[in-house]
């Protein structure tokens, strides 16, 4: 055990991902997938390598909400304008009309969105503590946010692959395309957020929620227009992601801010001196 322990000490990002792997694909059915198993990783691994202080901070930055008013609008508005866009450019391109039979409702629309902020079997909760409440923070903690955002987009992108395999419908080319291009870019809005609300994973939270209450799915069914739109997602927020890197550039290639990067970690433990005869 004091073996394994060290190993998490010394590799404690590492481990994070391996567990938020193992028990989202392997600790399940294959036909299921854990939604929630970013923030149960980050549960296991920062008692061992950061101790109470790992999980006080990360209480911290999950309820940090004192920001300035304009972050909370763009938290929701980014999300939605996107997906404005997305629709727009769909029925341009000669899609049908978008249903909005699930959304008819405003009290739906909210009960949704306060279901997802509040549901750690489900995305948002289930994914921010754990993305960015624990690894871009220690990815940070060493490389720029650019470099940070790079490794867990790619991470984080191969993590949501078995999605694409619940239904056979989704495995198509433009499908496919659009889901992991969407996934690796939209990484980029969430790291820009999180660092510059001074590592709120609150504010993340609720953008992932926004971004997840009115969903392409419940606008069409799965088709041709569905598939165009889900690769219309993956090239929009392409073009968002570009938009923040180019135009925020120095914030990229610089240190990310202090309490964006990770406390440090718990040092090993001293073995006792033996007691001389």
């Amino acid at each position: 055990m004091s073996s394994v322990s060290g190993v998490v000490r010394r590799h404690p990002i590492i481990t994070f991902f391996v567990l938020t792997y193992a028990i989202g694909w392997g600790l399940i059915p294959f036909w299921t997938f854990q939604a929630g198993s970013p923030f149960i990783a980050a549960l296991i691994v920062i008692p061992l390598t950061q101790g109470v202080a790992g999980l006080k901070e990360l209480g911290l930055r999950m309820i940090r909400w004192r920001v300035r008013w304009y972050w909370y609008t763009l938290a929701i508005g980014i999300p939605l304008a996107v997906l404005g866009l997305i629709v727009g450019l769909n029925v341009a391109l000669g899609a049908s009309a978008p249903s909005l039979v699930q959304y008819s409702s405003v009290s739906t629309i909210l009960l949704v969105f306060g279901t997802k902020l509040i549901n750690p079997g489900d995305g948002p909760l289930g994914e921010e503590p754990g993305w960015r409440g624990f690894a871009l923070p220690g990815l940070q903690s060493s490389l720029s946010p650019l470099v940070s955002t790079l490794i867990l987009g790619v991470l984080v992108t191969v993590w949501h692959v078995p999605l694409l395999f619940l239904e056979e419908d989704l495995l198509r080319p433009s499908i496919i395309v659009g889901f992991l291009l969407g996934t690796m870019a939209v990484t980029f809005w969430y790291s820009w957020l999180f660092n510059h609300t001074g590592g709120s994973v609150l504010m993340t939270l609720i953008a992932h929620a926004a971004q997840g209450t009115i969903t392409i799915g419940g606008l069409w069914s799965l088709g041709a227009d569905f598939a165009r739109a889900n690769l219309l997602t993956g090239f929009v927020w392409l073009a968002v992601a570009i938009g923040l890197v180019v135009f925020d550039w120095k914030a990229w290639r610089g240190p990310a801010p202090a309490e964006a990067t990770t406390v440090p970690s718990v040092p090993p433990r001293q073995a006792t001196p033996a007691a001389s005869a």
